[in-house]
Protein backbone atom coordinates (compact mmCIF):
# COMPACT_ATOMS: atom_id res chain seq x y z
CA UNK A 1 0.00 0.00 0.00
CA UNK A 2 2.59 2.47 0.82
CA UNK A 3 4.39 1.85 -2.78
CA UNK A 4 1.18 2.30 -4.13
CA UNK A 5 0.48 5.50 -2.10
CA UNK A 6 4.27 6.68 -2.94
CA UNK A 7 3.73 6.41 -7.03
CA UNK A 8 0.77 8.04 -7.14
CA UNK A 9 2.38 11.31 -5.07
CA UNK A 10 5.44 10.91 -7.82
CA UNK A 11 2.59 10.76 -10.81
CA UNK A 12 0.92 13.64 -9.12
CA UNK A 13 4.03 15.95 -8.70
CA UNK A 14 4.88 15.06 -12.36
CA UNK A 15 1.51 16.43 -13.23
CA UNK A 16 1.64 19.33 -11.65
CA UNK A 17 5.00 20.21 -13.05
CA UNK A 18 4.42 19.12 -16.69
CA UNK A 19 4.96 21.58 -18.82
CA UNK A 20 1.75 23.56 -20.46
CA UNK A 21 1.70 23.62 -24.85
CA UNK A 22 2.06 27.62 -24.10
CA UNK A 23 5.29 25.99 -22.31
CA UNK A 24 5.98 24.19 -25.13
CA UNK A 25 5.50 26.49 -27.71
CA UNK A 26 7.59 29.18 -26.06
CA UNK A 27 10.21 26.51 -25.68
CA UNK A 28 10.72 25.53 -29.14
CA UNK A 29 10.39 29.08 -30.52
CA UNK A 30 13.17 29.87 -28.59
CA UNK A 31 15.18 27.48 -29.93
CA UNK A 32 14.01 28.30 -33.40
CA UNK A 33 15.87 31.55 -33.10
CA UNK A 34 18.77 30.39 -30.88
CA UNK A 35 19.57 27.99 -34.03
CA UNK A 36 18.67 30.03 -36.87
CA UNK A 37 21.27 32.67 -34.82
CA UNK A 38 23.93 29.73 -34.92
CA UNK A 39 23.43 29.33 -38.66
CA UNK A 40 23.41 33.16 -39.37
CA UNK A 41 27.15 32.95 -37.07
CA UNK A 42 28.73 30.49 -39.12
CA UNK A 43 27.77 32.04 -42.62
CA UNK A 44 24.78 29.87 -44.08
CA UNK A 45 23.99 30.24 -47.31
CA UNK A 46 20.38 32.08 -47.48
CA UNK A 47 18.55 29.31 -48.94
CA UNK A 48 19.44 27.16 -46.10
CA UNK A 49 18.55 29.97 -43.59
CA UNK A 50 15.24 30.71 -45.29
CA UNK A 51 14.36 26.67 -45.50
CA UNK A 52 15.02 26.42 -41.70
CA UNK A 53 13.33 29.70 -40.90
CA UNK A 54 10.06 28.13 -42.88
CA UNK A 55 9.88 24.33 -41.13
CA UNK A 56 10.36 26.64 -37.99
CA UNK A 57 7.13 28.82 -38.36
CA UNK A 58 5.42 25.64 -39.59
CA UNK A 59 5.70 23.87 -36.62
CA UNK A 60 5.16 27.01 -34.67
CA UNK A 61 1.78 27.60 -36.40
CA UNK A 62 0.87 23.75 -35.26
CA UNK A 63 1.28 24.60 -32.29
CA UNK A 64 -0.27 27.60 -31.87
CA UNK A 65 -3.49 26.41 -34.05
CA UNK A 66 -3.44 23.51 -31.42
CA UNK A 67 -3.57 25.95 -28.33
CA UNK A 68 -5.93 28.97 -30.11
CA UNK A 69 -8.51 26.35 -31.61
CA UNK A 70 -10.84 27.12 -34.73
CA UNK A 71 -11.26 30.76 -35.25
CA UNK A 72 -15.27 31.83 -34.79
CA UNK A 73 -15.83 35.12 -35.95
CA UNK A 74 -17.89 36.27 -38.54
CA UNK A 75 -17.18 37.14 -42.30
CA UNK A 76 -13.28 35.83 -41.05
CA UNK A 77 -11.64 32.44 -42.03
CA UNK A 78 -11.71 29.33 -38.81
CA UNK A 79 -7.89 28.70 -39.83
CA UNK A 80 -4.98 31.29 -39.54
CA UNK A 81 -1.05 32.05 -40.26
CA UNK A 82 1.40 32.22 -38.01
CA UNK A 83 1.70 36.25 -37.08
CA UNK A 84 5.48 36.01 -36.56
CA UNK A 85 6.93 36.92 -39.90
CA UNK A 86 10.80 36.34 -39.17
CA UNK A 87 12.49 34.38 -36.32
CA UNK A 88 15.77 35.72 -37.29
CA UNK A 89 16.54 39.10 -35.39
CA UNK A 90 17.96 40.58 -38.01
CA UNK A 91 15.10 40.57 -40.29
CA UNK A 92 12.07 42.80 -40.30
CA UNK A 93 9.22 41.22 -38.93
CA UNK A 94 10.99 39.43 -35.84
CA UNK A 95 9.28 39.73 -32.51
CA UNK A 96 6.11 40.55 -33.31
CA UNK A 97 3.14 39.32 -30.86
CA UNK A 98 2.66 35.26 -30.61
CA UNK A 99 0.10 34.17 -32.48
CA UNK A 100 -2.46 33.57 -35.90
CA UNK A 101 -3.67 35.83 -38.08
CA UNK A 102 -6.63 35.43 -40.10
CA UNK A 103 -7.76 36.99 -43.45
CA UNK A 104 -9.27 36.50 -46.31
CA UNK A 105 -6.58 38.71 -48.65
CA UNK A 106 -3.65 40.67 -47.66
CA UNK A 107 -5.36 44.24 -48.27
CA UNK A 108 -8.84 43.17 -46.37
CA UNK A 109 -9.61 43.04 -42.96
CA UNK A 110 -7.64 40.35 -40.47
CA UNK A 111 -7.57 39.05 -37.08
CA UNK A 112 -4.47 38.37 -34.53
CA UNK A 113 -5.57 35.55 -31.98
CA UNK A 114 -3.44 35.06 -29.14
CA UNK A 115 -3.98 33.93 -25.18
CA UNK A 116 -4.04 35.91 -22.35
CA UNK A 117 -1.02 33.93 -21.35
CA UNK A 118 1.06 34.16 -24.72
CA UNK A 119 0.31 37.82 -24.81
CA UNK A 120 1.63 38.59 -21.04
CA UNK A 121 5.01 36.52 -21.94
CA UNK A 122 5.33 38.66 -24.76
CA UNK A 123 5.07 42.36 -22.81
CA UNK A 124 7.04 40.93 -20.41
CA UNK A 125 9.83 40.71 -23.09
CA UNK A 126 9.13 44.26 -24.07
CA UNK A 127 10.60 45.63 -20.74
CA UNK A 128 14.05 45.24 -21.25
CA UNK A 129 14.16 46.74 -24.67
CA UNK A 130 16.60 49.48 -25.16
CA UNK A 131 14.70 51.82 -26.66
CA UNK A 132 12.28 53.77 -24.47
CA UNK A 133 9.93 54.50 -26.80
CA UNK A 134 9.16 50.34 -27.69
CA UNK A 135 9.25 49.45 -23.78
CA UNK A 136 5.52 48.51 -22.96
CA UNK A 137 3.91 48.24 -19.83
CA UNK A 138 3.41 44.35 -18.71
CA UNK A 139 -0.39 44.93 -18.16
CA UNK A 140 -2.45 43.90 -21.50
CA UNK A 141 -5.11 46.92 -20.27
CA UNK A 142 -2.51 49.34 -20.29
CA UNK A 143 -0.36 48.12 -23.35
CA UNK A 144 -3.43 47.95 -25.87
CA UNK A 145 -3.84 51.96 -24.99
CA UNK A 146 -0.35 52.46 -26.59
CA UNK A 147 0.50 53.13 -30.45
CA UNK A 148 4.13 51.17 -29.67
CA UNK A 149 1.94 48.12 -28.77
CA UNK A 150 0.31 47.93 -32.08
CA UNK A 151 3.53 48.67 -33.94
CA UNK A 152 5.75 45.95 -32.68
CA UNK A 153 2.25 43.04 -32.13
CA UNK A 154 1.01 43.04 -35.70
CA UNK A 155 3.05 45.16 -38.39
CA UNK A 156 6.44 45.02 -39.75
CA UNK A 157 8.02 47.64 -41.10
CA UNK A 158 6.23 50.48 -40.18
CA UNK A 159 4.74 52.27 -37.03
CA UNK A 160 0.87 52.78 -36.03
CA UNK A 161 0.01 56.06 -35.26
CA UNK A 162 -3.55 56.91 -33.66
CA UNK A 163 -6.08 59.52 -35.21
CA UNK A 164 -8.49 59.13 -32.54
CA UNK A 165 -9.74 56.81 -30.01
CA UNK A 166 -13.55 55.34 -30.45
CA UNK A 167 -15.70 55.05 -27.39
CA UNK A 168 -17.64 51.73 -28.33
CA UNK A 169 -20.35 49.65 -26.20
CA UNK A 170 -18.56 46.87 -24.47
CA UNK A 171 -19.78 43.57 -25.77
CA UNK A 172 -21.55 40.99 -23.65
CA UNK A 173 -18.73 38.94 -22.22
CA UNK A 174 -16.06 40.96 -23.27
CA UNK A 175 -13.49 42.38 -20.41
CA UNK A 176 -11.57 44.37 -22.53
CA UNK A 177 -12.22 46.46 -25.48
CA UNK A 178 -10.28 49.37 -27.04
CA UNK A 179 -11.00 50.69 -30.45
CA UNK A 180 -8.79 53.47 -32.67
CA UNK A 181 -8.72 55.25 -36.06
CA UNK A 182 -4.95 55.80 -37.25
CA UNK A 183 -2.96 54.39 -39.67
CA UNK A 184 1.09 52.81 -40.73
CA UNK A 185 3.68 55.34 -41.71
CA UNK A 186 7.27 55.78 -41.71
CA UNK A 187 7.27 59.43 -41.54
CA UNK A 188 5.51 62.23 -39.50
CA UNK A 189 2.20 63.97 -42.19
CA UNK A 190 -1.07 62.76 -42.61
CA UNK A 191 -1.91 59.54 -43.34
CA UNK A 192 -4.90 59.04 -45.93
CA UNK A 193 -5.13 55.31 -46.07
CA UNK A 194 -6.05 54.68 -42.46
CA UNK A 195 -7.29 51.59 -40.99
CA UNK A 196 -10.13 51.12 -38.09
CA UNK A 197 -8.12 48.87 -34.97
CA UNK A 198 -9.98 46.83 -32.21
CA UNK A 199 -8.97 44.80 -29.31
CA UNK A 200 -10.67 42.59 -27.80
CA UNK A 201 -9.82 40.65 -24.88
CA UNK A 202 -12.76 37.89 -23.68
CA UNK A 203 -11.48 35.38 -21.22
CA UNK A 204 -8.20 33.65 -21.90
CA UNK A 205 -8.41 34.94 -25.54
CA UNK A 206 -7.00 38.24 -26.98
CA UNK A 207 -8.10 39.20 -30.46
CA UNK A 208 -6.58 42.42 -32.43
CA UNK A 209 -8.56 43.22 -35.19
CA UNK A 210 -7.32 45.79 -38.49
CA UNK A 211 -9.70 46.64 -40.98
CA UNK A 212 -9.32 49.23 -43.92
CA UNK A 213 -11.60 52.26 -42.83
CA UNK A 214 -14.52 52.50 -44.67
CA UNK A 215 -15.41 55.10 -45.79
CA UNK A 216 -12.34 56.55 -46.19
CA UNK A 217 -11.21 59.04 -43.37
CA UNK A 218 -11.66 62.38 -45.44
CA UNK A 219 -9.76 65.65 -45.61
CA UNK A 220 -10.09 68.43 -43.30
CA UNK A 221 -9.24 71.67 -44.72
CA UNK A 222 -8.64 73.22 -40.76
CA UNK A 223 -6.21 70.19 -40.34
CA UNK A 224 -4.74 70.59 -44.14
CA UNK A 225 -3.89 74.10 -43.58
CA UNK A 226 -2.31 72.93 -40.43
CA UNK A 227 0.14 70.00 -41.75
CA UNK A 228 1.17 72.39 -45.16
CA UNK A 229 2.04 75.57 -42.60
CA UNK A 230 4.61 73.49 -41.01
CA UNK A 231 5.72 71.53 -43.92
CA UNK A 232 6.75 74.82 -45.63
CA UNK A 233 8.70 75.81 -42.36
CA UNK A 234 10.35 72.93 -42.07
CA UNK A 235 11.30 72.51 -45.51
CA UNK A 236 12.95 76.67 -45.19
CA UNK A 237 15.33 74.87 -42.40
CA UNK A 238 15.95 71.95 -44.34
CA UNK A 239 16.91 74.12 -47.56
CA UNK A 240 19.45 75.91 -44.90
CA UNK A 241 20.71 72.63 -43.60
CA UNK A 242 21.29 71.38 -47.04
CA UNK A 243 23.34 74.77 -48.80
CA UNK A 244 25.45 74.61 -45.10
CA UNK A 245 26.84 71.25 -46.69
CA UNK A 246 24.65 69.63 -43.74
CA UNK A 247 26.65 71.18 -41.24
CA UNK A 248 24.06 73.80 -39.63
CA UNK A 249 23.02 71.46 -36.86
CA UNK A 250 20.38 74.31 -35.61
CA UNK A 251 18.52 74.33 -39.05
CA UNK A 252 18.30 70.37 -39.32
CA UNK A 253 17.11 70.39 -35.41
CA UNK A 254 14.99 73.05 -36.28
CA UNK A 255 13.14 71.45 -39.58
CA UNK A 256 12.63 68.03 -37.68
CA UNK A 257 10.81 70.37 -34.44
CA UNK A 258 8.63 71.82 -37.28
CA UNK A 259 7.92 68.93 -38.87
CA UNK A 260 7.43 66.87 -35.39
CA UNK A 261 5.44 69.56 -34.20
CA UNK A 262 3.14 70.13 -37.17
CA UNK A 263 2.43 66.55 -36.85
CA UNK A 264 1.19 66.86 -33.68
CA UNK A 265 -1.13 69.75 -34.38
CA UNK A 266 -2.17 67.72 -37.22
CA UNK A 267 -3.29 65.06 -35.31
CA UNK A 268 -4.87 66.61 -32.59
CA UNK A 269 -7.46 68.86 -35.09
CA UNK A 270 -8.47 65.15 -36.67
CA UNK A 271 -8.62 64.19 -33.57
CA UNK A 272 -11.08 67.16 -32.49
CA UNK A 273 -12.88 67.44 -35.69
CA UNK A 274 -13.06 64.24 -36.97
CA UNK A 275 -16.23 63.41 -34.97
CA UNK A 276 -18.39 66.15 -36.35
CA UNK A 277 -17.55 65.10 -39.95
CA UNK A 278 -20.37 63.06 -41.37
CA UNK A 279 -18.35 60.15 -42.12
CA UNK A 280 -17.81 59.25 -38.34
CA UNK A 281 -21.07 57.35 -37.60
CA UNK A 282 -20.21 54.75 -40.42
CA UNK A 283 -16.37 54.59 -38.83
CA UNK A 284 -17.52 54.26 -35.36
CA UNK A 285 -20.30 51.51 -36.58
CA UNK A 286 -17.68 49.51 -38.33
CA UNK A 287 -15.30 49.34 -35.09
CA UNK A 288 -17.96 48.42 -33.07
CA UNK A 289 -19.37 45.75 -35.51
CA UNK A 290 -15.74 44.50 -35.30
CA UNK A 291 -16.01 44.38 -31.53
CA UNK A 292 -19.30 42.63 -31.59
CA UNK A 293 -18.21 40.17 -33.81
CA UNK A 294 -15.01 39.18 -31.98
CA UNK A 295 -16.62 39.41 -28.95
CA UNK A 296 -19.14 36.26 -30.42
CA UNK A 297 -22.04 38.48 -31.15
Amino acid sequence: MRLVLTLLFALAGTAAFAASPEDDYIAQRDKAISDIAALESSNTQVETLDAANTKAQADLEKRLAAILGPLSVKDFPATGKINLESLSASDIGFGMLDGLRYAKSDEGPSIVATTRGLAERWLQSKTDEDDESLKLPTGIDDALKLDAFYTQAIGADAAFVKTLDFALKKPEGADIVVARLGGWTQDVGPIYAQQVVVAVVKGDRVLIAEAPASPPVPKIAACEALWTAADATAQKFQETYQSSDLKDQQAYDAANAAWEKGDGDYRACMSERLPGDAAFPALLAEAQQLADHMAGQ
